[in-house]
């Protein structure tokens, strides 16, 4: 059993990994307990006595002639009498959702892949239709359904070319939505519903492929620069019987406006969908008449920055949280300035707050309405951190956290169907993470021998000396900050100061959770060897500080948050006098990259020495989704665009620059590396540049690759902001 919680543990940390693929650990329906991949078999379990049983052996999943299948992931059918099983997995972009699938029917004991014909490791998004009769997946931008008694495979859309993409999503959406399984099964089984996205009218950035070939050659990415309109959409209805489409009639612009989320809404032939204009500061909720097309809007809501779509929330941005037998559904919302979830009847005209209270709502994990129950993560006092709580869905509780009290730091549950059982993970900055199955109501340990409580008295927790601190700059901004003392601290001497930095709305540095404090970049120990490590947090961020606190950065990505920073830097500074101000450094990845290169050219009298990664040196450069939520449109708001853009203010360096960038980096492309370094030559600048040839924005790939950039990342800090006491 040790074996199976540290394989779901690591599952869980690594939910985002598969997007939209099932995890292995899966609770069963109705909540006794739990299924998951166990030495490559998938097992079931009892709880609380934890008993185990296999329900696909290895054995079984060994086609004729051939190895046991690799299981990647799973799903089972209604029925319970076939499972669909993920194999041989291969990336897309950021994560590997193509690959094969195979069914094992428990009742004829066989062992069938899907997909004859097609290519290998080219089906996407395969499940079971609700009857379990037929199986839909994407290849090759078509979707298909195959009859699992005959074995037909019948193509249901022809057009699917690698710019007309059916049933799946472009880089964009895929990137900034989380948009990856574009279609739904209907609940009768006669038809799938599914996107299709034009990305013809979508330029091709072209990265330059140098390594894989003595000639050099193109790779194409159909990708939106922030300006230029999106690929435009269609929801389309395919009858499985005929293979025909029928197109639904959704009003608005399908070039300036975005679909992020469809589904059928329960109700017979009819869809539910989310549409956002082109700004995002104002979404639309649709019900769709799938039978004539038409359709009818229900819930509007505006904001003056932008509006979040579940994928900020929730791992997995499918579904829809229909309660009270389909009359009502949940729905998140920051309208009152904090982000609560509501309960809004179906057709949009009531609704009530159901988290009360002036805190943010980090994320939903279970709907209890047995029980009147609406469990969910929140942590009130200390935005750093994360707790259970627990409200009534109707509105008429209030909040109580569920949470021991003595457990300080940030807590992940997955609580099962009826709020029966969960699985609660804890860490902090300086207890590394802790694992336990727990019953409910009353967050009883299953185990008592192994709980939480139970490890974390007897866990070392090390000699990190990390402490959690607020700063107030000059401007009255209260930040949120963590430091870290070198070993054998000396408060008499003077060390140097590294700070790791992101600073954008994509995420925090500063998190009491395990990780937080350590350097993944360094050879060896910064404390060891002399350094103070740091972090602070800045308006803009994804903390659970109110809405106000996040959209503060609206229009504003490089500068208001560099201006906190380097305030909550200089307040640092004065807090501890064993800082030596003559040795700072700062480091940062991606939106991190860029913020550590705004702090190094627009403060260079506090940040002497910088190492970028991968970052927006041209905010003009990135692509329409994110930076337009953020920043609006160049067209309307160009100056903002520029003044937050590292490039302009590359003149300014006076310290030591190490600059560092995969040239196969289809995120933030090279090219931003190329238009910085023009700068910096333009100015006389002397620095250090490193680009990985071939390499994408985790800059992960080949052999050598991590430890050489660590290497050379530890290289450059030691020679250039020297560590040790003086």
């Amino acid at each position: 059993m040790k074996h199976i919680i540290r394989i779901l543990f690591l599952t869980l940390l690594t939910t985002q990994l598969f997007a939209q693929i099932p995890d292995t650990f899966q609770w069963l329906p109705d909540g006794s307990g739990y299924r998951d991949v166990e030495e490559n078999e998938i097992v079931q379990v009892t709880l609380p006595s934890n008993q185990q049983k296999v329900l696909v052996s290895k054995a079984q999943l060994t086609p004729a002639g051939g190895a046991a299948l690799q299981i990647k992931s799973y799903t089972i059918s209604k029925a319970g009498d076939k499972f669909l099983v993920y194999t041989n997995s291969k990336r897309v972009w950021r994560y590997e959702t193509r690959g094969d699938y195979w069914v094992y029917d428990v009742t004829s004991k066989s062992l069938k892949q899907l997909g004859k014909g097609l290519p290998a490791s080219s089906l996407m998004f395969a499940k079971f239709s609700p009857d379990g009769k037929y199986v839909g997946y994407v290849s090759q931008h078509n979707v298909y359904s195959e009859d699992l008694q005959s074995g037909e495979v019948k193509q249901l859309t022809k057009d699917g070319t690698d710019r007309i993409i059916n049933g799946t999503f472009d880089w964009a959406y895929e990137e900034e939505f989380d948009c990856r399984d574009g279609f739904r099964w209907s609940d009768d089984s006669k038809s799938i519903a599914y996107w299709q996205l034009d990305a013809r009218k979508i330029r091709n950035f072209l990265m330059i492929n140098t390594t894989d070939s003595i000639y050099s050659f193109n790779v194409p990415v159909e990708y939106p620069k922030v300006g230029e309109t999106p690929s435009p959409y269609k929801i389309g209805v395919v009858s499985i019987a005929n293979a025909e489409t029928k197109w639904m009639n959704i009003p608005g612009d399908p070039q300036n406006t975005y679909l992020p989320r469809m589904e059928w809404s329960g109700m017979p032939n009819e869809l539910v969908v989310q549409q956002l204009n082109r700004k995002q500061n104002e979404s639309t909720l649709l019900y769709i008449n799938t039978t004539n097309g038409s359709s009818k809007s229900f819930y509007v809501e505006k904001d003056a920055a932008w509006i979040d779509i579940k994928s900020r929330w929730e791992n997995d941005p499918m579904g829809w949280d229909w309660i009270n037998g389909g009359k009502e559904f949940l729905w998140v919302s920051e309208k009152d300035g904090w982000r609560h979830t509501y309960r809004v009847s179906r057709d949009g005209k009531k609704e009530t707050l159901i988290t009360v209270g002036n805190f943010d709502m980090i994320n939903p994990v279970r709907i209890d309405e047995k029980s009147n129950a609406y469990y969910f993560m929140a942590s009130p006092d200390n935005a750093t951190q994360s707790y259970l709580y627990k409200t009534t869905l109707d509105g008429k509780g209030k909040p109580v956290r569920v949470t021991p009290a003595d457990q300080q730091g940030t807590h992940n549950y997955e609580i099962s169907p009826e709020a029966k059982f969960g699985m609660h993970r804890f860490s902090n900055a300086k207890t590394v993470p802790l694992t336990e199955w727990i019953s409910f109501p009353k967050h009883t340990s299953i185990d008592p021998n192994n709980s939480i409580a139970q490890s974390a008295s007897k866990i070392n927790s090390g000699k990190l000396d990390i402490e959690f601190f607020k700063v107030k700059t000059s401007e009255g901004v209260e930040i949120d900050a963590w430091i870290v003392k070198p070993t054998n601290f000396d408060a008499t001497k003077k060390y140097p100061i590294v700070f790791t930095v992101y600073g954008e709305p994509a995420g925090s540095t500063v998190k009491d959770t395990y990780g937080t404090g350590r350097n993944r970049l360094y050879n060896g120990s910064m404390a060891d060897d002399g350094y103070i490590y740091a972090s602070m947090d800045n308006r803009g961020t994804p903390s659970p500080k109110g809405a106000a606190w996040r959209k503060a950065i609206h229009k504003n990505i490089g500068t208001i948050n560099i201006k906190d920073m380097d305030g909550a830097a200089t307040e640092i500074f004065k807090k501890y006098s064993f800082i030596d101000t003559s040795r700072v450094a700062v480091h940062g990845w991606s939106g991190g990259g860029s913020s550590t290169l705004n702090l190094l050219f627009q403060y260079p009298e506090h940040f002497k020495t910088g190492i970028a990664v991968a970052a927006v040196a041209n905010q003009l450069t990135y692509d329409n989704i994110y930076q337009e939520r953020y920043m609006g449109l160049p067209q309307e708001n160009r100056d903002d665009f520029v003044k937050g853009s590292p490039i302009t203010y590359a003149k300014n360096l006076r310290g030591n620059l190490l600059y560092i960038h995969g040239t196969g980096d289809d995120n933030v492309h090279y090219q931003n590396a190329e238009m910085l370094v023009n700068e910096l030559i333009k100015a006389n600048k002397v620095f250090q540049f490193m680009p990985y040839p071939n390499r994408s924005h985790s800059i992960s790939e080949g052999t050598g690759t991590s430890q050489h950039l660590r290497s050379l990342f530890t290289d450059y800090l030691r020679k250039n902001c020297p560590p040790g006491g003086k």
